[in-house]
């Protein structure tokens, strides 16, 4: 997939060169990943050589040497505004087999003050782990946090989580609020702690304005990457319902910066 970062960057207006040219990760992974951190997402496009839209839209094309090459497509019908290793511009018969158009995830639900700020200090109710993927999780009074891998004895930290991949993806820690867990009782579906498949449930700090912030848990540095969102996963594992419930409530995926330890009553705040 070469050429994806700067056909990106045209169809952001990215001036300031935030978005990166390389990186050594799986590549849709890796831009669904980067993007999630800035409330924004892939959505396939279907029957993507026939597909038109009156905007920017990206599109792979393979290249003579069977390489996929990134594209920005527009208009109606769609032809190609930057092509930067110039495949469609030497032979226009070549077929674009996938089509993504970039949209935003969806509005974030604070629960603030009346001012409509969030609150950013909370504490921990509860620190959990499972020592593999589908396996019930065990709560602990306190853990040890590794930095860039996750919590001690827990699937994440070993790799061995249902999803995952390397440090600095946003899989070393996952946290939820007690309130979401709560209002989904109170709507008629008990969900246990343990069941969320969170490691660290928080009360009193809204989550999802921790998105691309440092923050602390208890001694441990972290940074929030994207919203946890639940999945299909999540409901098999539980119950009908919960997929609902939880949409935009589903917690926060960070990073650890610093070793240390969590434990149950410590401290949650946000970083100035």
């Amino acid at each position: 997939m070469n050429g994806f970062g700067r056909c990106l960057a045209f169809v952001l207006g990215d001036a300031s060169g935030e978005v990166p040219e390389t990186h050594d990760r799986e590549p849709l992974v890796f831009w669904q990943q980067w993007l999630a951190e800035r409330q924004l997402g892939l959505v396939p496009v279907a029957e993507a050589e026939r597909f038109g839209w009156a905007g920017n839209w990206l599109g792979l094309v393979r290249d003579a040497a069977g390489e996929q090459q990134a594209v920005v497509m527009f208009g109606l019908p769609s032809g190609p505004v930057l092509d930067p290793a110039g495949v469609l511009d030497r032979d226009t018969t070549r077929t674009i087999e996938e089509g993504f158009v970039v949209a935003p995830l969806g509005a974030l639900f604070f629960r603030g003050s009346q001012s409509g700020q969030p609150s950013l200090d909370g504490r921990v109710e509860a620190v959990l782990v499972a020592p593999e993927a589908c396996v019930p999780l065990t709560r602990l009074s306190r853990v040890r946090a590794l930095r860039g891998e996750g919590l001690e004895g827990d699937r994440y930290a070993a790799r061995r989580g249902t999803f995952g991949g390397d440090g600095g993806n946003g899989y070393d820690l996952t946290l939820i609020e007690a309130e979401a867990l709560d209002e989904l009782a109170r709507g008629g579906i008990a969900f246990g702690w343990e069941e969320a498949r969170r490691n660290v449930v928080t009360r009193g700090i809204d989550l999802n304005a921790l998105v691309g912030r440092q923050f602390r848990v208890g001694e441990v540095e972290c940074i929030g990457r994207r919203l946890a969102e639940p999945c299909a996963h999540l409901q098999r594992l539980t119950r009908p319902g919960v997929l609902r419930g939880l949409v935009h409530r589903g917690g926060l995926r960070a990073d650890i910066l610093s070793d240390g330890v969590i434990a149950e009553g410590d401290s949650v705040s946000a970083q100035a």
